[in-house]
């Protein structure tokens, strides 16, 4: 929720706003990146007079400005003298939910249409993406783009390596972290999702007739439960199975073995447990996870996020020749215009294409 820095009473409109991302399934860390976002916004409209609900053209771009130009507070001490400030791709995520917010306050009645009106431009599109209709007279080629939005080149999506996979994973402290790193970079799930699993998703055995379930092989059961204890929400409405590796069926005794030993575990069907935050034994949280993360991207010489492990797998599968519909099955995409973030060309490629041309030609 959303509370005014003067009174610390909820703001009305804005917690309308979050409760309606709820009701619409979105995520917890969806909806608690929302509210700091809308958050930012009414602070930054409080601290210069602005109206929220009427922020002019020339607000919006200041506050724009003004999300790239702000220093961030310091982390620590340590780190004062070395001021941080936001990406572009940072302010473009906080405008975005400015103007939801704003859209939403205008379906409301809280915000007038000249304001919206404001939100967006209209955008001629002259490389279309794969599959797009343009109608039969190009109608549709004209579209509206965000107006307060910095244009961008696309850096493209990180991915890590084999070799810096299996760092991490023997970098991890406990069978539980190996399991769960290795779990992300097997089947490309995203971690909400792989939060979100309980025992019962778990189908390990070379038949899982005797569970009713005619998959065969080992494999894993990605369902979307809006009851999970640590609020882990898989953002796909559709089921999907994915098959696992007998090597990760080892690391998952592996975890067994140390999960069986946390009190408290056995009382929760969750797969994933704390093992030494509190509370011990119940299921592992966002922060939690996190925080494991974290802890384990200061110890090397390159990011190291959830994500990550999935955009690897997903590359790993297309490099292999994976059929892309194949890949688009086990990330669990509905549109196949979600494939295309994750096809990555490195130098390798590029120079092995030109060589094999060269090869075609003979050499000089």
């Amino acid at each position: 929720m959303v509370a005014s820095a003067e009174t610390l009473t909820l703001h009305r409109e804005a917690t309308a706003f979050l409760v309606a991302l709820r009701s619409k399934g979105r995520s917890v860390n969806t909806e608690r990146a929302y509210a700091g976002r809308v958050a930012l916004y009414l602070n930054y409209c409080q601290g210069r007079r602005l109206v929220w609900a009427a922020p002019t053209f020339l607000g919006l771009a200041g506050l724009q400005r003004w999300l790239v130009s702000e220093p961030l507070p310091a982390r620590s001490p340590r780190t004062a003298g070395r001021p941080r400030f936001r990406s572009q791709t940072t302010a473009n995520a906080v405008m975005t939910v400015v103007s939801g917010f704003l859209r939403f306050g205008a379906a409301h009645g809280w915000v007038a249409p000249a304001t919206v009106a404001l939100l967006s431009e209209p955008k001629t599109l002259w490389h279309l993406p794969p599959g797009y209709d343009v109608g039969e007279d190009g109608q549709w080629r004209l579209v509206d783009k965000a107006a307060f939005r910095f244009e961008l080149t696309d850096p493209g999506y990180q991915d890590l390596s084999p070799e810096q996979i299996a760092v991490m994973i023997s970098s991890a402290r406990t069978a539980r972290d190996r399991f769960l790193i290795a779990l992300l970079a097997c089947t490309g799930l995203r971690i909400g999702e792989a939060l979100g699993l309980r025992q019962e998703d778990l189908h390990l055995l070379a038949s899982s007739r005797v569970l009713g379930c005619g998959t065969a092989g080992p494999h894993l059961h990605v369902r979307r439960r809006t009851n999970n204890p640590n609020r882990a929400l898989a953002k796909s409405r559709r089921p999907r199975t994915v098959p696992v590796t007998a090597d990760l069926v080892a690391l998952y005794a592996d975890y067994q073995y140390e999960r069986d030993s946390i009190i408290g575990a056995a009382g929760t069907g969750m797969v994933f447990v704390n093992l030494s935050r509190p509370p011990v034994g119940r299921p592992m949280s966002y922060p939690n996870t996190k925080a494991m993360f974290d802890r384990l991207a200061r110890t090397a010489p390159h990011a190291f996020r959830p994500h990550m492990l999935r955009h690897s797998a997903a590359t790993t599968w297309l490099r292999g020749g994976v059929d892309r519909d194949v890949v688009q099955r086990l990330l669990g995409h509905v549109s196949p215009l979600s494939m295309e973030r994750y096809r990555h060309v490195d130098d390798a490629e590029t120079r092995q294409a030109v060589e094999h041309v060269q090869a075609l030609l003979g050499r000089p």
